[in-house]
């Protein structure tokens, strides 16, 4: 398995090393002794597995936990094809307002780890992309926050060829520089101290 860190202070992205004959092929998107080495720590004990099914167009974030209590996640793409983007809005990171992206399909079979304090965005550009993630807590509604896909300060990657499909509460959400303003951001210390007193 290869390990790539991202242009954000703590993202990775895993690509696992295939096993190919004539039944077909065989791979491992995890794998516990290569997250630790790259990580410094295990991955975090899961306490929810979720999908999302999505068609071509459809984009999902800038979604982010409050912190505390916070949420990681490893994600990846099973079935389809998408543009994954992960935005620091951490305040006092080093990378603060820093974003990167990373293609996720069903061919490469890459995995992204999201520390605490992040923001994740994916854009299906397939029909029927299912996105598979690992969570450090459990969805609680009123703890999930949002950044606006499309503030122009931002200057995501949103392919020009797609309408973007967004949700009500993601076209409404604030612009990063308004959520800093509204005190909405996770603190970059915060994070890191929740992340080294526990498995997260």
């Amino acid at each position: 398995m290869r390990v790539n860190g991202l242009a954000v202070e703590g993202v990775y992205v895993f690509t696992p090393e295939e096993f190919p004959d004539d039944r077909g092929r065989f791979l491992s998107h995890y794998q516990e002794s290569v997250f630790g080495d790259a990580v410094g720590r295990p991955l975090f004990p899961v306490a929810q597995a979720s999908s999302s099914v999505s068609r071509r167009g459809v984009v999902r974030g800038l979604h982010y936990t409050a912190t505390p209590p916070g949420t990681a996640k490893y994600v990846h793409c099973p079935r389809g094809r998408a543009l994954d983007v992960v935005l620091d809005v951490r305040v006092g990171s080093p990378t603060f307002g820093v974003w990167d992206s990373v293609v996720l399909d069903s061919l490469d079979f890459r995995a992204v780890y999201f520390p605490l304090g992040v923001a994740h965005l994916f854009v299906a550009l397939e029909d029927d992309t299912v996105m598979s993630y690992l969570l450090s807590r459990e969805y609680v509604a009123a703890d999930e926050l949002a950044i606006s896909p499309l503030d122009p300060g931002l200057g995501l990657p949103v392919p020009g060829d797609l309408t973007p499909i967004l949700s009500e509460r993601d076209r409404a959400a604030p612009r990063l520089e308004e959520a800093r303003e509204a005190g909405l951001l996770p603190d970059y210390r915060a994070c890191a101290e929740i992340e080294a007193g526990s498995r997260v």
